[in-house]
């Protein structure tokens, strides 16, 4: 399979310290595993000339996506903060960033965030980046597989885009037993390539 063929970008969710550090304030089980995956993969796109995004969750301090605040997270990915940084062993070459939640909003796909308390979507910058570089088709890797790899995967798919999910490279929080799983499924039925 040509993996990064012409218009095609490589989206690498979420790969920031909270989630794939052990020490992180919500660590992915496995999730520093990814890292070296990942970076393989930011390599061979780079090579073939894809479009490499990068989708980093940038919370403010004070948020109802928290749980002190009435949501169902820990404190995790505050901006400017080690947690909210790239995993220090994530290559950064080239390839610019969408950041999610900044508006104090549910940042689980990289498309687009909602108010936890509204309920209203407003768009993140993703779209307008993949338009403006012809992109038609996704590979998506990164954290996590049941929250914002599944959430960006099936909002690919809703927009036309053709979309490829490494399963190699990408981890489950599994809040509840078998919830990877899951969210595997529903990229699968959605119409997403699940590849190794």
């Amino acid at each position: 399979m040509e993996r990064y063929r012409p218009g095609t970008a490589l989206l690498v969710v979420d790969v920031q310290n909270d989630f794939a550090d052990p020490r992180g304030s919500l660590y992915v089980k496995g999730g520093e595993e990814v890292v070296p995956i990942v970076n393989r993969e930011i390599e061979r796109a780079l090579s073939d000339t894809a479009v490499v995004v990068y989708t980093q969750d940038w919370h403010p301090a004070v948020t109802p996506h928290f749980r002190q605040y009435g949501g169902t997270w820990p404190v995790h990915c505050v901006k400017e903060t080690w947690g909210a940084a790239f995993d220090e062993g994530l290559i950064f070459l080239q390839g610019q960033i969408v950041r999610k939640g900044s508006d104090g909003g549910d940042g689980y796909s990289g498309f687009n965030m909602r108010d936890p308390r509204t309920e209203e979507v407003s768009s993140t910058t993703l779209v307008p980046i993949l338009h403006a570089h012809a992109v038609e088709r996704l590979v998506i890797v990164g954290l996590a597989t049941d929250y914002c790899v599944v959430e960006t995967a099936l909002d690919g798919l809703r927009l036309g885009f053709e979309v490829t999910v490494l399963t190699q490279a990408i981890r489950a929080v599994n809040r509840r037993y078998g919830d990877g799983i899951r969210a595997i499924e529903r990229m699968r039925e959605a119409g997403a390539k699940l590849v190794e």
